[in-house]
């Protein structure tokens, strides 16, 4: 079976077709590992005997008006984006290479298509031809190669996009390698990879990647707003709202664009707040809903969506700080704590518990590992040898409800096991300021199509967001070899000692795996809740 678009299908697509007809292989991870490789979304769902599934309505109005509760926080380089808001009011007019959908598959967006070689250190990206910028300019090779230069740039404070394209990148200048992009006309480039990668084109979805005009030069983002997307920056003003309004002279390249107007309005943090503005109509949509407000949602008519995703929270110990650089302590903490536990307290149970390492059970090379033990007497005894029986922890988390009760349950645990901890709860506007530096405190992480990714962005050995300050050099060898391996079957042979060496470092306490959910009052369609709370802006419109 060959894909429409690339002309054949990468070997090793077939070879998932099969271990999915034998039932090896569910329908979410043969959708992954096949559209990472080229492999349009239809010619996957194809391999396996489906038809991809699309909406059945009649063509959208042109119209409306459509408020969403969402922090607006200070904008900068998108590049160094580090939180999903930023990304969600700027696709109003900066669009990605490749989307990360909801089923688990990546598509094209700018690209129409890739190829990538069979041992995945060379890919061939094909643009979407016809796509024009808002100033009028033709969106071509070189606005690609423009981003390539920047995500690379290693030198860069905050540019995890740098991370992401590590394969690409000079290790001696932290810089765009000589011929590792390489242009072959004005729609076709080639990415000469210096080591394999199978997760460069699903990293090219993350929320940092949106691809900006060959001018733009990194200073603030709504000075001059060109992009490929058919909204515009009305206003912005930091922890208050941002409005987005349609241009009638310019038309999507996919057709969308339906609403008149988009208002973003920051809530904060209080779910109650959201709650309140919902019931007195004040808005249509919830950027997100959590914990116990998922039926309080429910309860006053709301329209709910689901999905199962690789979210999580990492409650994690800063290696670089004391006493979190004994591995003892680390273990002794983690032990006291059932991550069971936990995702019944926290968020009700709505999810799956996790294990310690950040791999989930949905990642295509995910390894079983034995149950994590949980024994608060070895908690005890464990934090006594280590001469800090009488030491205070502090256990810091923002103020939003589910992250603060997941602290909560976790300090409870830590008590009734005999350690000293002291809860400190801060506003997501001190909070963020700090969050990879703080000693023992917790982060939410969105998820990744691939295992191998979340592993290289988090804790790998000097990257921006190894907030753990883990460095271990196994590791580091061993998701290098990792993200090499195409199969992932053979890939999670790797993974499992990558899964036991972070269990063994004591690295976080992970409890959960969350669903994650959002509501409606009904008068809009393309609204579904993503697994990273992504809003694909042009495919909104009013319901018939």
């Amino acid at each position: 079976m060959k894909d429409a678009l690339t002309g054949q299908l990468h070997p090793l697509v077939a070879m998932y077709a099969r271990e999915h007809a034998a039932g090896e292989m569910n329908r979410r991870e043969f959708l992954a590992r096949a559209t990472a490789l080229g492999t349009s979304a239809a010619a996957a769902y194809g391999a396996i005997g489906l038809t991809l599934p699309t909406a059945a309505e009649a063509a959208p109005a042109r119209g409306g008006t459509l408020r969403v509760n969402m922090e607006t926080k200070a904008l900068k380089d998108p590049r160094t984006w580090d939180w999903t808001e930023y990304a969600n009011f700027c696709r109003g007019w900066l669009d990605y290479l490749v989307n990360f959908n909801r089923d688990g598959s990546v598509s094209g967006s700018l690209l129409e298509s890739w190829e990538a070689n069979e041992t995945a250190d060379q890919y061939t990206l094909h643009l979407r031809q016809g796509v024009t910028w808002s100033n009028g300019d033709a969106f071509t090779a070189e606005d690609v190669l423009h981003n390539f230069v920047r995500w690379a740039d290693g030198n860069v404070e905050g540019n995890s996009m740098a991370t992401r394209v590590a394969a690409l990148q000079n290790p001696e200048t932290k810089q765009l390698n000589d011929g590792s992009v390489e242009i072959i006309d004005d729609h076709t480039l080639r990415l000469n990879l210096l080591t394999s990668d199978i997760s460069i084109i699903a990293a090219l979805s993350d929320y940092p990647a949106a691809v900006v005009h060959r001018s733009y030069d990194s200073g603030d983002l709504l000075d001059n707003p060109i992009g490929t997307g058919v909204y515009y920056p009305e206003s912005y003003e930091v922890g208050v709202s941002g409005v987005l309004v349609r241009n009638p002279d310019l038309t999507h390249w996919r057709g969308g664009g339906w609403l008149d107007r988009i208002e973003f309005i920051d809530l904060g943090t209080d779910q109650s707040a959201l709650l309140a503005a919902a019931e007195s109509d004040e808005i249509d949509l919830t950027y997100r809903t959590d914990g116990d407000y998922v039926e309080a949602f429910d309860s006053i008519g709301w329209n709910r969506t689901e999905v199962v995703t690789a979210n999580t929270i990492a409650v994690r110990f800063n290696q670089l700080s004391a006493p979190y650089d004994n591995r003892d302590v680390r273990k002794a903490i983690q032990i006291a704590v059932s991550n069971a536990q936990v995702l019944e307290l926290a968020i009700s149970g709505l999810g799956l518990p996790a294990e310690n390492h950040h791999v989930c059970p949905i990642h295509p090379e995910y390894a079983e590992l034995p149950p994590m033990p949980h024994d608060p007497s070895a908690a005890k005894a464990m934090i006594d040898a280590a001469g800090h029986g009488d030491t205070e922890f502090e256990l810091i988390s923002i103020d939003t409800d589910w992250q603060a009760n997941t602290c909560d349950a976790v300090a409870a645990q830590m008590r009734d096991a005999g350690i000293n901890i002291k809860r400190t709860i801060l506003p997501g506007s001190t909070f963020w300021n700090d969050w990879t530096k703080y000693p023992f405190s917790a982060t939410e992480w969105g998820p990744r199509p691939l295992g191998v990714q979340v592993l290289a962005l988090a804790y790998k050995s000097g990257v921006p967001w190894n907030e753990s300050g883990f460095a271990n050099e196994e590791f580091d060898g061993l998701l290098t070899k990792a993200l090499s391996i195409a199969d992932a079957d053979a890939r999670r042979e790797v993974m499992k000692r990558l899964e036991e060496i972070m269990q063994e470092e004591g690295v976080m306490i992970q409890p959960y795996w969350r669903s994650v959910f959002n509501h409606s009052n009904g008068r809009f369609a393309g609204v579904d809740v993503h697994p990273f709370y992504q809003l694909d802006l042009h495919d909104i419109h009013l319901s018939a």
